[in-house]
C-alpha cells in the first residue's frame, strides 16, 4: 500500500499523527485477536461436547427402537427460543437461555406408559441439537471477527506502520538535504560577496 505524501513539514506532521494512532491501536487489536482466538477454541470445545452428549444419548436410546416406532413425534414442537445478547471480545453474540416446547394434547389411556418419558427424552435431544446449532452460529461470528481483526493487525503491523515510518524518514532526509543545500548555497554566496568586496577594496 503506497502512502501518499509531500516533501514538506505539514505532510510529515500528518504522517506522524497517523503513525501514532496506529502504534497506539496495535496492542489493543493484538489483545482482541488473542481473546477471539481463545473464544473460538472455547466455542469449538463446546460444540464437540454437545455432539458427544447427543451421540451418547442417541446410542443409549437405540435399544428402545421398537418403542419409538409407536411414538408420535408430531406431539412435540418448539414453541419458543429465549435468547439474550452478550458481548464477547467486542463481538455481540446471541446466547441461548432456554428452549420452550409445546406438547399437543393426547390421551394417556390410549398410549403406552413410557410415552411421557419418551416426550421428555425427545425434548432433551431437541434441546441439545438446538444448543449445538447456536454454538455453531456463535463460532461462525467469532471466526469472522477473528479473521477481520487478524487482517487489521497484519495491515497495521506489516504494511501501514512500516509504510508511515518509511515515508517520514524520506521526508526527514529530503528536508535535511534541502537545509544542507540551503546552508551550502548561503556559504557560497557569502564567499562570493566577500571575494567581490575584497576585489572592490583592492581597486581603491
Amino acid at each position: 500500500m503506497a502512502i501518499g505524501f509531500q516533501y514538506n513539514k505539514t505532510s510529515r506532521q500528518q504522517l506522524e499523527k497517523q503513525l501514532k494512532v496506529r502504534v497506539r491501536a496495535l496492542p489493543t487489536l493484538q489483545n482482541k485477536e488473542t481473546a477471539l482466538r481463545m473464544e473460538v477454541k472455547r466455542a469449538r470445545t463446546e460444540i464437540d461436547l454437545l455432539e458427544k452428549d447427543l451421540e451418547a444419548k442417541v446410542q443409549s436410546y437405540e435399544k428402545m427402537v421398537g418403542m419409538w416406532t409407536e411414538f408420535d413425534p408430531t406431539l412435540l414442537s418448539v414453541k419458543d427460543v429465549h435468547l439474550s445478547k452478550k458481548k464477547i471480545a467486542g463481538v455481540l453474540l446471541p446466547i441461548l437461555d432456554s428452549v420452550e416446547f409445546g406438547v399437543k394434547p393426547f390421551s394417556l389411556f390410549n398410549r403406552p406408559k413410557w410415552f411421557l418419558d419418551g416426550l421428555k427424552t425427545l425434548e432433551e435431544l431437541a434441546e441439545i441439537g438446538i444448543r449445538r446449532d447456536f454454538h455453531e452460529m456463535k463460532l461462525n461470528r467469532l471466526e469472522y471477527a477473528r479473521k477481520k481483526t487478524t487482517q487489521k493487525v497484519n495491515l497495521f503491523e506489516k504494511v501501514q506502520i512500516p509504510g508511515y515510518e518509511d515515508a517520514i524518514l524520506k521526508i526527514k532526509r529530503y528536508l535535511e538535504d534541502e537545509e544542507n543545500l540551503s546552508k551550502s548555497s548561503q556559504k557560497i554566496m557569502r564567499a562570493h560577496q566577500e571575494k567581490r568586496k575584497e576585489e572592490e577594496d583592492g581597486v581603491w
